[in-house]
């Protein structure tokens, strides 16, 4: 009860504030969204005399720690006070990477807002995602020409009104290139990131997370464990179990920040499912990845409407190895290729989609600003 009351105070605080202070509002779900949303804020208040709100449903989210004299933080809850507050929102832009607005709890506001959907991964839109996800959106940041085409062919499928699409790019990527270390120079590899995704297919869920990681140990290998935030709270129960049995083997590491890049940094090859991960971790550092040959990660029964292969499984071979469980082995691993893929190919404005994406928002606010006042 005290909770709700704290956040009933921090949206009353923020609807209390002059409109004028909340003209561009990010929502995030939680702290590992921080990495995606910091460069767009840092521009945003750099390059204007805009104020930025930021609300967001994580208490240990880092943007509460952001000082700025036109940035303020609210901490709101994931439930009834923040869907109250979406539908009374009262902003120009709202910026969030949460997918399938107005389809669930979470509604668009009854006032005018421009939504922007914010890319949160690689993955393709229409396979990984339920249908309808973006349909809300006014403008969805597309990460990749893939992003575009899928979303353009999903319009036209279902004759819905097209949205405003920015070639956008990832900001995780930019991120993940601009800190990489030099390739080691004997290529040996000797830690493995196992950074599977989520859901009723996917590794860990399935069982096969401790068979992965005791393999590995076995092998010689060090072995860092990245769950999905999601199987964290899903699958709770398995991960603590593959943490007790392995907690006092030194070769071990257990890593739930996934908003650190560390483990990727560390480590010398991945082993995933369908994960994301998969796709920054070559397109990033042009790291070995081995997939895991098991059921596709559908969240759209119906994802084959439109005539489009999903990128993560069209680059699948191109970036990595596809094995079952029981061929895991040291000579499969010891003659793993590193990857020469050119993140250009797939992924728009590497190194530099914080740059747009500022521009975007900029020049969006200050449109919809000068209509409100005519």
């Amino acid at each position: 009860m005290l909770k709700t009351l704290k956040y009933i105070l921090q949206a009353n605080e923020f609807m209390r504030l002059p409109k004028e202070m909340r003209r561009v509002v990010f929502y995030s779900e939680g702290k590992n969204y921080w990495p995606l949303f910091k460069g767009l804020i840092d521009g945003i208040l750099d390059q204007s005399d805009l104020n930025v709100c930021y609300i967001s449903s994580g208490k240990d989210d880092p943007g509460f720690e952001y000082s700025d004299n036109h940035f303020k933080s609210f901490l709101i809850d994931d439930s009834y006070v923040r869907n109250w507050l979406f539908e009374n929102m009262q902003a120009d832009v709202l910026i969030m990477t949460m997918p399938d607005l107005n389809n669930y709890q979470v509604k668009r506001s009854k006032h005018p807002v421009h939504y922007i959907y914010l890319q949160h991964n690689l993955l393709s839109l229409h396979m990984s995602h339920r249908q309808g996800a973006f349909d809300w959106f006014d403008t969805v940041f597309c990460a990749g020409p893939h992003h575009v085409h899928e979303i353009r062919c999903l319009e036209e499928k279902y004759n819905l009104p097209q949205k405003k699409l920015l070639e956008h790019g990832y900001a995780r990527l930019d991120s993940i290139i601009k800190h990489k270390q030099p390739t080691k120079v004997d290529n040996e590899l000797k830690h493995a990131l196992f950074a599977p995704s989520w859901g009723h297919n996917a590794a860990i869920e399935l069982g096969f997370g401790d068979q992965v990681v005791e393999k590995l140990l076995s092998f010689g290998y060090k072995v860092t464990l990245r769950p999905h935030p999601e199987t964290l709270k899903s699958s709770s129960k398995i991960i603590n179990k593959i943490i007790s049995k392995h907690y006092n083997n030194k070769m071990f590491i257990y890593d739930e920040c996934v908003s650190s890049l560390d483990s990727f940094y560390q480590s010398d090859f991945m082993i995933s499912d369908w994960s994301g991960a998969a796709l920054e971790y070559s397109f990033g550092l042009n790291k070995p990845v081995i997939f895991l040959d098991l059921p596709k990660k559908i969240n759209n029964p119906k994802y084959k409407e439109i005539d489009v292969v999903p990128l993560e499984v069209s680059v699948r071979e191109d970036i990595g190895v596809i094995v079952g469980v029981d061929d895991l082995t040291p000579s499969l691993i010891s003659s793993l290729p590193y990857g020469k893929v050119d993140p250009i190919k797939y992924v728009f404005n590497v190194g530099r989609s914080d740059f747009y994406g500022v521009k975007y928002i900029l020049d969006m606010s200050e449109d919809l600003s000068k209509k409100k006042s005519t």
